[in-house]
């Protein structure tokens, strides 16, 4: 580590005693003291929360943080929305689970179909590793074939067929480098990893081993990394070169979906994939997650021969959430996208001016829900291997660990995510935060 960082984390440490000694006690009990590995990037220790309310988050050393990591993206109307709460504690007084079907799975899945534009039919899991499962399955059973691209530094889920290129170092840019000890060798066979926003090599790679490739998998928008967006054209000759090859194009909209608007990012980008995936902001905090697409290729799943199961699928908890949060978000032609946009963009032109003011090269990227932040040189990040080569790392640790000194988190990727419950007056407390941070490094 280096010194600096140490000695940020060391002047921390008094501030989350509490903490640090509920990891000490978790690891006697939890693997690793956590239940996701994304959670042991906490600084100087894995944080443990006592409560949180609209844009706001407490932890139980009695830090007051203004939240941009939202659950990694599911709290879109922030913490503990009560409109949200209400509507779950009445529905589910008529049960929970029922091995069997009800109305407001109907509702939601109708709801989908009319603003999502490549869902001709849909079908709801529990969670965004478990869905890219379901698609990648229903593709290869679609055309026949068995590989599938996808791109570096993209993430899709947590399970061995797509745990590769996802964070790859330099000596392994290209290639199918594992991104977890025991993974399955023969996943590995089955993935093509290539660059993202680079037709010329996705052309190249599609006219030689075309026949063999059921999918290509991509975010529409990169937000894994450096929050990038597709270079014009990018996408659309993507959506060509599928159609033109028999191969599923499949957006992963985990993030994106109804975080960047009601119908996610093929209404922002204006490209429709074949298959989808959600999870995260479409039940406003509660775990929910579903799959869709063309019909043609969804109707597998009618006779079973696709098989896609799960108990907890569909459950009155997720349904009357997911129902809720898309009535919240529809309503008054999406005012809340708006109100929601309006101050992220008050946040990135605030920061790019702070940034600018004190001759530091931090990089802003990304559009008003959800953004990243990073120190390099550059004007623009356009895929991983730029984000790996020229961003730099040791300052964004020193700035993410000044701003939680400074009562503002965000994620360990650069990532910061707006909700509905961010105010005028939390922009204005984190822009004081982050020149505080800036003024540190």
């Amino acid at each position: 580590m280096n010194y600096m960082i140490k000695l940020i984390y060391e002047n921390m440490s008094d501030s989350y005693n509490k903490s640090k000694s509920l990891y000490k006690t978790a690891s006697k009990a939890l693997a690793g003291g956590v239940s996701s590995q994304i959670r042991l990037t906490d600084m100087p220790t894995p944080l443990f929360f006592e409560n949180g309310s609209g844009a706001k988050l407490w932890d139980v050393d009695g830090n007051e943080y203004i939240d941009y990591v939202l659950g990694q993206g599911p709290n879109i109307f922030g913490h503990a929305p009560e409109f949200l709460h209400k509507r779950v504690t009445e529905d589910i007084k008529q049960g929970i689970i029922f091995a069997g079907q009800h109305q407001l799975e109907i509702d939601v899945a109708e709801s989908i179909k009319d603003i999502v534009p490549c869902a001709e039919l849909v079908r709801f899991a529990s969670s965004g590793s478990e869905v890219t499962q379901a698609v990648i399955r229903l593709a290869r059973a679609y055309t026949g074939k068995n590989k599938f691209i996808k791109f570096e530094g993209h993430y899709h889920g947590w399970i061995d067929s797509v745990l590769y290129g996802i964070a790859p170092d330099t000596d392994h840019l290209g290639s199918a480098a594992p991104g977890s000890l025991g993974l399955s060798q023969g996943s590995k066979e089955e993935i093509i990893i290539l660059p993202w926003n680079d037709s010329t090599a996705l052309e190249e790679v599609i006219a030689k081993q075309g026949s063999e490739i059921a999918a290509v998998i991509t975010e529409p928008i990169m937000c894994n990394t450096n929050c990038i967006l597709p270079k014009p054209g990018y996408l659309e000759n993507m959506r060509s070169l599928c159609t033109n090859n028999d191969i599923v194009l499949i957006f992963d909209e985990v993030i994106t979906g109804f975080r960047v608007g009601l119908g996610g990012a093929q209404t922002y980008t204006g490209v429709t994939p074949d298959l989808a995936t959600y999870a995260k902001a479409m039940a406003g905090g509660y775990p929910a997650a579903m799959f869709c697409g063309k019909k043609e290729i969804m109707s597998q799943l009618e006779d079973s021969s696709v098989i896609h199961a799960g108990t907890v699928n569909s459950n009155v908890i997720s349904m009357s959430a997911a129902a809720e949060t898309i009535k919240a978000l529809h309503q008054n032609d999406g005012q809340l996208y708006r109100k929601m946009y309006a101050k992220g963009d008050e946040l990135i032109q605030g920061i790019k001016a702070i940034a600018t003011n004190h001759e530091v090269n931090l990089l802003v990227q990304g559009l008003g829900s959800v953004f990243n932040t990073s120190f390099t040189f550059k004007p623009e990040i356009t895929n991983y291997e730029e984000h790996l080569k020229y961003t730099d790392v040791e300052s964004f640790k020193k700035f993410r660990a000044n701003l939680q000194d400074n009562g503002v988190r965000i994620t360990s990727r650069g990532t910061w995510m707006l909700s509905t419950s961010h105010t005028s007056t939390d922009i204005e407390k984190t822009l004081n935060a982050v020149e505080s941070s800036i003024k540190l490094l």
